[in-house]
């Protein structure tokens, strides 16, 4: 019996010795699985191993759709294959009517999903980034427009173009910075929904993405205040300071 299964026929007793029914059957307990969970959509807590023959009369079978079967070792894998489509064949007249699929195949599989998914979604961060960068850059590029008879005041009272751009440099950075913590709470805060809908899905964003997706947001911030900070810091001060 599946843990779960056991614990629900025998809550206060041992199970192992114990008899179940199934359809017009009798069994005897002959073990409990080890508690393993939800893996792939199967849960081997909720299943129920009879003997072969038994099952093919309670389901009015002669046939076998699935075999498990476990290796020794990973180095065994490939060789046990081979074996069982050789024995396979040999039993069905020399059909290859057999397919073997083993644990490297289906996560190779998940592999090549997961590897989409993420170019997919690299893809979208990109564009992204780049909607935010043009973003950043207009409102740095409408703060220099509105700001221009004080970058000519500053620059009369001895401000040099170095100053002023240092200073359009930590405006970019703060306001990335601002965007990218919110980002990052309302990721955190997704994150922590969907492990509240789905607790077996494990969505926890490792540490470093999460400081690596800061830098790059810092990093577009600045890349895109280059223009505006060297446009205000090309200004001449007395055409500056003439604008209202």
């Amino acid at each position: 019996l599946g843990a779960k299964i056991a614990n629900e026929f025998f809550p206060r007793s041992q199970a192992i010795g114990q008899r179940v029914r199934l359809g017009d059957n009798r069994f005897l307990v002959s073990g409990v699985l080890a508690s393993q969970g939800e893996s792939m959509g199967f849960n081997t807590d909720e299943i129920v191993i009879i003997p072969i023959d038994y099952a093919q009369a309670l389901f009015n079978t002669t046939s076998l759709f699935r075999i498990l079967i476990e290796a020794k070792s990973h180095s065994e894998i490939e060789s046990a294959k081979q074996a069982i489509l050789a024995t396979m064949r040999q039993s069905h007249d020399g059909e290859d009517d057999t397919t073997v699929i083993t644990q490297d195949a289906i996560l190779a599989t998940f592999d090549r999903v997961l590897q989409a998914l993420t170019l997919a979604v690299a893809g979208i961060a990109a564009i992204s980034l780049i909607v935010a960068g043009i973003l950043v850059m207009n409102v740095m590029l409408v703060s220099v427009n509105q700001r221009t008879a004080e970058i000519g005041l500053l620059k009369a009272i001895g401000a040099t173009s170095a100053d002023i751009r240092r200073l359009f440099f930590a405006e970019a950075v703060w306001l990335s910075l601002a965007g990218a913590i919110l980002g990052f709470l309302l990721g955190q805060f997704g994150s922590l929904m969907l492990r509240l809908a789905y607790p077996q899905l494990p969505a926890w964003a490792p540490a470093w993405a999460s400081i690596a997706g800061i830098l790059v947001a810092l990093i577009t911030g600045i890349l895109a205040s280059l223009l505006p900070a060297s446009q205000a810091a090309r200004l001449d001060a007395v055409k500056a300071l003439g604008k209202k």
